[in-house]
């Protein structure tokens, strides 16, 4: 008798990693206490603040310095008359534990339906995207690209790694881009398979330079500058410091990804996602034969110049003119409508080719309505004011250097609970930068240890946007995991470095 052989061990879908999580974040709702702080607002109808207790009571004052001071946050008020603090902010010292709110099998089944319709407008961005992908592949646009590409790269590939993380990082150091990144993927990932990359170094180029650029923020408005306000001081204090900080910690990214890129192109066994290439190669390259030659016509260059045009006002969008994923969905709308016109298909083929694209994409639209679930968990189980409440009390009474590092422990510790850079912000800096006050130190160090911790985090957090990376590049998160922890440690001690160095330089 022949004994069959014995199934090979796979590593769970994003789905089901996540899935885990959230019956994880649940159960912590039954051992965290339920907590909350008492939250302030500024009326900007009526000038008044607005306070909302631990009981959802709601009583409003008058909105002048006296009334902050009296609640020890140490803001001036012209920062929430001018706009520059919008979010509700925490009332230090109001901390009190409420009824337990724990969430059962019935609300974690609610949540992924909630966390659905909550992040409708990202997934649609993603379906209009995965449609328009579909129409540039059908009348063979990407393939005559990528065909006079790879001419014009031969020998200098790594140049693409290089050009595509500086602008990711400047990206993400200057406006936040982050969830934008997700229109990149099925863009460049073909791009960078035919160059002789490995699906790893593509998802490290973009995602690693978003958030290399957002964990050391500049003038990043969604961190540094609302962390620095909230903390009561101008973002410009230490910007030169955070500009050299950058700088290097993007030469130290770049040089392990060319460590990694260069290892896997001498044996390309060496990449962690080898058992996965051809499947991968399959999904982003199924129409392209490097044999056959695509003559690049006016049409298909039409096509991809109007594509390339559409990020371009994308990021120009964004940047200066606040948008969001209603604006960003419009444009790829009418992008889409003219590409239909341009492609010379009928109208029945164009529209069969855009809703089959978009469907391609629907296990990325519901792995980013699941992630969004466990943050639903969380938030109606009241845990996460109780996990900053133990961490203020557990770092109460540091000095100096230790107080930093403990810093960026607790942000990073916290950017797994709360995955919002604002929201973060705007929650511990009126508790947390006056404990730098306390010891001595500058608040500038605060803003660097909650920059760079939840920026850390990024890396890996399964609650933020890597999950929903690696399902459309085609990989598992265990693949990610081998890749980026050396490489995440290597940032954590060098952040923590950096902070030493701010203690005694900021």
């Amino acid at each position: 008798m022949i004994l069959a052989e014995k199934k090979k061990h796979e590593f769970p879908t994003a789905f089901t990693v996540l899935f885990i999580i959230l019956i994880m974040a649940a159960v912590l709702t039954y051992i965290v206490p339920s907590g909350r702080f008492s939250r302030l607002t500024y009326d900007d109808v009526a000038r008044e603040f607005v306070v909302t207790d631990q009981n959802n009571e709601v009583k409003t004052l008058p909105a002048t310095q006296s009334v902050l001071d009296d609640f020890k946050i140490q803001l001036s008020l012209s920062k929430f008359e001018d706009g520059t603090i919008k979010k509700p902010i925490a009332i230090p010292g109001t901390y009190v534990q409420i009824k337990q709110q724990p969430q059962g099998i019935l609300e974690v089944i609610q949540a992924p339906v909630t966390g659905v319709m909550d992040s409708v407008d990202i997934m649609i961005f993603v379906l209009i995207l995965g449609g328009i992908i579909g129409l540039v592949n059908k009348v063979g646009a990407f393939d005559a690209g990528m065909g006079a590409l790879s001419k014009k790269t031969k020998g200098k590939e790594f140049i693409l790694v290089i050009l595509v993380f500086t602008l990711t990082t400047l990206g993400g150091t200057t406006f936040g881009l982050a969830e934008e990144t997700i229109a990149f993927y099925p863009i460049l990932m073909p791009i960078f398979l035919i160059s002789g990359f490995d699906a790893i170094t593509c998802i490290a180029a973009i995602y690693m330079g978003s958030s290399i650029g957002t964990m050391f923020s500049t003038v990043n408005p969604f961190s540094v500058v609302i962390a620095s306000n909230a903390a009561g001081i101008s973002f410009t204090n230490g910007l030169v410091f955070r500009i050299i900080i950058l700088v290097i910690g993007s030469i130290i990214t770049l040089a392990y990804m060319y460590w990694y890129a260069n290892k896997v192109k001498k044996d390309p066994k060496n990449s962690f996602v080898y058992e996965e290439e051809e499947s991968i190669r399959e999904h982003f390259l199924k129409d392209y034969n490097p044999d056959v030659v695509t003559e690049f016509t006016v049409r298909r260059k039409l096509i991809m110049i109007l594509f390339s045009l559409a990020f371009i006002v994308l990021v120009w969008g964004v940047a200066l003119n606040g948008w969001w994923f209603g604006e960003m969905s419009a444009l790829f709308l009418g992008v889409a409508i003219v590409m239909m016109i341009l492609s010379g298909l009928s109208e029945k083929e164009a529209v069969n080719t855009f809703v089959a694209g978009a469907a391609d994409l629907i296990g990325v639209v519901l792995t980013i309505g699941l992630a969004r679930a466990i943050n639903i968990v969380m938030d109606n189980g009241m845990i996460s004011d109780t996990l900053l409440y133990y961490s203020i009390d557990m770092i109460s009474g540091m000095n100096g250097s230790l107080f930093a590092i403990a810093q960026l422990g607790v942000f990073s510790f916290l950017g797994f609970f709360i995955p919002s850079s604002s929201g973060l912000a705007v929650l511990t800096m009126p508790i947390m930068a006056p404990l730098a006050d306390s010891v001595g130190l500058s608040r500038d160090v605060v803003i660097n240890a909650y920059n760079w911790g939840q920026g850390l985090m990024a890396f890996i957090t399964p609650t933020g946007l890597i999950l929903v990376t690696l399902e459309m590049a085609g990989t598992t998160f265990n693949k990610w995991l081998k890749y980026i922890m050396p490489l995440m440690i290597i940032m954590g001690i060098y952040a923590a470095v950096g902070l030493i160095l701010g203690v005694y330089i900021l």
